[in-house]
């Protein structure tokens, strides 16, 4: 039997496959982070059920994005607006408060206004909590949006602060309020259809 002598690898090719396979990991420049869920449930309909994710990654320049992702079924068809609400409370859904906004400057109500007085808060659609229309059709939606607004981690914008936060998806669509000064009735989507406490993971 004849034995092939192995060749040598050069130091070169194993420096060079070390460097490609950190660069593959390394793609697309986002760090892995937290996970956080969420149930979604109707706020007085039991037909109304979905979930959603969230992911916190970093980018290279330090900052944090997290990257949501929710279905649902059972709403009526067409779109409805979607925001991340101050409170970790959805028994009875108006216990999730106002949009999460955080700081000294946040108010957190722009569904306030009443028939005949409008709502003083003119921050919407700029709420920490502000986040896209979902849209449903045939009775099932789903929605996938990245946000720099709010994070999973510890902090000033963290969605887990003393009493965390919920998701609430409202009857009707989002026109995100799109006034000068005070904000109309309805514009921020209206009454509230589905609740879901928000939970890290």
């Amino acid at each position: 039997m004849i034995e092939t002598p192995l060749k040598s690898v050069s130091p070169v090719w194993v420096s060079l496959f070390a460097a490609a396979a950190l660069a593959c990991f390394a793609l697309p420049g986002y760090a892995a982070g937290l996970t956080a869920t969420a149930d979604i449930k109707g706020c007085t309909d039991a037909n109304i059920s979905g979930n959603a994710t969230l992911t916190e990654e970093t980018t290279d320049e330090g900052i944090k994005e997290v990257i949501i992702q929710l279905s649902v079924e059972g709403l009526s068809d067409g779109k409805h607006a979607v925001h991340i609400h101050e409170s970790a409370a959805c028994e009875p859904c108006s216990a999730a408060q106002g949009h999460h906004d955080p700081g000294p400057f946040g108010v957190t109500r722009p569904d306030s206004a009443g028939n005949t007085a409008p709502a003083s808060d003119i921050n919407h659609p700029y709420h920490m909590g502000d986040l896209i229309n979902i849209e449903v059709k045939n009775g099932r939606g789903s929605m996938k949006h990245t946000s720099n607004r709010v994070t999973l981690s510890a902090g000033r914008l963290s969605l887990f602060d003393a009493d965390g936060s919920s998701f609430i998806i409202h009857t009707n669509e989002d026109t995100y309020c799109d006034q000068e000064s005070d904000l109309e009735k309805g514009c921020a989507g209206g009454p509230r259809d589905a609740c879901g406490v928000i939970k890290l993971n």
